[in-house]
């Protein structure tokens, strides 16, 4: 009978334990717990369940990048073979581990920031607040009179509209 494989996910529980045999092959060896929720009907709420531990061992590539990547507390994602189950555990023979991405960022050594990304970001200045130009004549606003009012007001004219080139009133029609 072949082993099953299965996907796991969990926590990291404990620190990675590296070995070599006596031809140079690296084995790992680590725990994971994984609490799955259940749905507590009576309280309409999702609570822990029991604890599910798992013993998982690495062997070669896998196991040295295992025992420098993995750190105590970290969410991994696991597939492997059941081997065996006993003292309320599940063996498992991991082909490959990942990092969850759940929880926190991973980088790989192609996709690492730049030291620039690091650096402290100053940022601009404020432009300065603009002032109205003598050059151009202020948007009239819905409401205001128009412009020639204000000047012909500021000069003392109080009439009834707008003067021609020689200074006699223009007659304006409402």
């Amino acid at each position: 009978m072949t082993p099953s494989v299965t996907h796991v996910s969990g926590t990291v529980t404990g620190d990675v334990e590296v070995r070599f045999t006596e031809s140079g092959v690296a084995v790992c060896r680590f725990r994971l717990t994984d609490t799955p929720a259940q749905w507590d009907a009576a309280a309409q709420k999702w609570s822990d369940g029991t604890p599910i531990r798992y013993v998982c061992t690495a062997w070669r590539n896998l196991a040295r990048n295992a025992a420098e990547s993995l750190v105590n507390g970290v969410n991994i994602l696991v597939k492997g073979r059941i081997t065996e189950i006993r003292d309320n555990a599940v063996y498992l023979s991991a082909d490959d581990i990942g990092i969850s991405l759940r929880q926190r960022i991973a980088y790989t050594d192609t996709s690492l920031p730049s030291p620039a990304a690091a650096a402290p970001v100053t940022p601009p200045s404020p432009p300065p607040p603009a002032s109205p130009s003598p050059s151009r004549p202020a948007a009239r606003r819905p409401g205001n009179p128009p412009a020639w009012w204000e000047e012909r007001r500021s000069s003392g004219w109080s009439g009834n509209g707008p003067a021609a080139a020689d200074g006699t009133p223009l007659h304006v029609g409402r």
